[in-house]
Formats: C-alpha cells, structure tokens, sequence
C-alpha cells in the first residue's frame, strides 16, 4: 500500500503565532517534523500542507514538497483532505494518508515505524497513536489533548480536560492516563468521507479533530507507542523542546539537511 505523510501547518496558530518557524537547535520547527518523517523510511513521499507562502518557501529549501491549502479550516484533517484531493488532482494516488502534526518536532522514526504497523487490519480505516501521561502538568493542561480507550484500544472519547477524574484522591495524585499523539494513518477513502461529516457538538466542544469521527460512530484504533513525544504549543513548550533535542542522538541524523 501506498502511504503519503501529509504534515498541515500555518503560521496563525492562536495560541503561538508562526510557531512552524521558530527556531530548534537553530533550525525551523517544521523542518524537524518534516525530516524525522523521510527519516523513518515508512512514507513514499512527505509533503507540507499550509496555507502561508512562508511555510512553502522554507519547505523548497530543505526540497520538501508543498501544497497550498485554504487558510479557512479550522481542523488539521480538513487541511489535509483538500492537499489530498489537489495531489490526486495531479495524477498520484495513495492508499493510506498519515497526518502528522507540524507542531511534534520530537516524533521518532519508530513512533511512525509503530504508526504504520497496523495498517494490514483490514477492519480500521483509522489510527491514532498514544502514550502515557507521566507528568501532573500535562495531566492538567488543556493543551494536551486525553484520550481514554477500551480494553482492545480503541478510542471511548478525546478530552483537553483531566480524564479520567481521580474523585477522591489527592489534587497531585496522577492516575493511569495517556494523551493522543499527532501521528494518524487514515485510509485515503476515509479521509475523504470525513470531509463529508457533519462537524458535531463535541468537536466543536473540545476543538479536537477526532470525536467528530466518534459521534459519528466510527472506531478509532489507538495503539500505545513507548517513545516519548512533547507537541509545541507555547514559548515554554519551545524551550521545553529545545532542552530535549539537546540531547537527542536523531538530530545529527538529518540536521545539516534542514
């Protein structure tokens, strides 16, 4: 099967404005993620989807391709969905898109290596990745989006809210929880009737792109993944980050091609 990597990013973030951009180990956030993922051998191809010339330019100098989206959606899979469509527009096609966020610029090479590894269950069209909350602050942050699953691993509900609650226990006591990772492989049908989804009440609840699929009665498989990975969404994440990627062997992998 054909996988296309598709990584949706803009400069106009709400919370962190031109954050693709700002600086890790003194290169663009986006070229990270972007690296990381050629850089796993998983994907026939690796293309930004942005909105922002800015993003476009950058991504031709690290010989990235772009595809230039509408700067009006308000969830990465509507970005995603329409660079889909204009590449297939152009003659290729793919069989699985995956979504990864341009904002975790610690994604590994196994993370997406585990990401893809389930694609042969002919049962799912859709998969998310998640790991262990292992910090009070990311329990309780509402930038770090929860998931709660069942006993198979699919997911019950995504929340930025502290679930599951621990009623009754002390207010630092951390309880067994995990938080989605911004890795989804999704059939490129799926995608596609994705886009033909009513967005719901708890999506537009939450801002969280997954429990429109939810409320519509799909499944989504979420595979637990060892590594570790701390998504961007303020200047304290970036420096966060920054300190991490001091000391992270992959960098020298592909740091001097960005």
């Amino acid at each position: 099967m054909k996988n296309i990597c598709i990584i949706p990013a803009r400069m106009a973030s709400t919370r962190f404005p031109g954050k693709p951009l700002k600086l890790i180990a003194g290169k663009p956030m986006i070229g990270h993620v972007a690296a990381r993922c050629k850089l796993s051998g998983v994907f026939d191809e690796v293309v930004i989807a942005t909105c922002d010339q800015e993003i476009a330019d950058y991504a031709r100098t690290i010989g990235i391709e772009s595809v230039m989206t509408k700067n009006t959606h308000d969830r990465a899979t509507e970005r995603v969905e329409e660079a889909i469509r204009k590449i297939e527009a152009k003659g290729n096609s793919y069989d699985i898109v995956t979504l990864v966020q341009g904002d975790e610029p610690l994604v590994t090479p196994k993370m997406l290596q585990d990401a893809v590894a389930y694609l042969h269950d002919k049962t799912t069209s859709i998969w998310n990745l998640r790991n262990r909350i292992t910090t009070i602050e990311d329990y309780r942050s509402k930038n770090c989006v929860k998931v709660v699953s069942d006993k198979n691993d699919y997911a019950l509900y995504y929340s930025r809210a502290s679930i599951p609650v621990a009623l009754g226990m002390n207010k630092d006591y951390l309880p067994e929880s995990y938080k989605q990772v911004a890795i989804i492989p999704m059939r490129t049908s799926f995608l596609k009737a994705y886009q033909s989804m009513d967005p719901t009440p708890l999506e537009e609840i939450e801002s969280i792109d997954m429990n429109r699929i939810l409320q519509h009665g799909y499944k989504i498989h979420c595979p637990l993944t060892e590594d570790q990975s701390w998504p961007v969404d303020t200047p304290n994440d970036l420096k966060f980050v920054s300190k991490v990627m001091e000391k992270c062997d992959i960098v020298e992998q592909y740091i001097c091609n960005i």
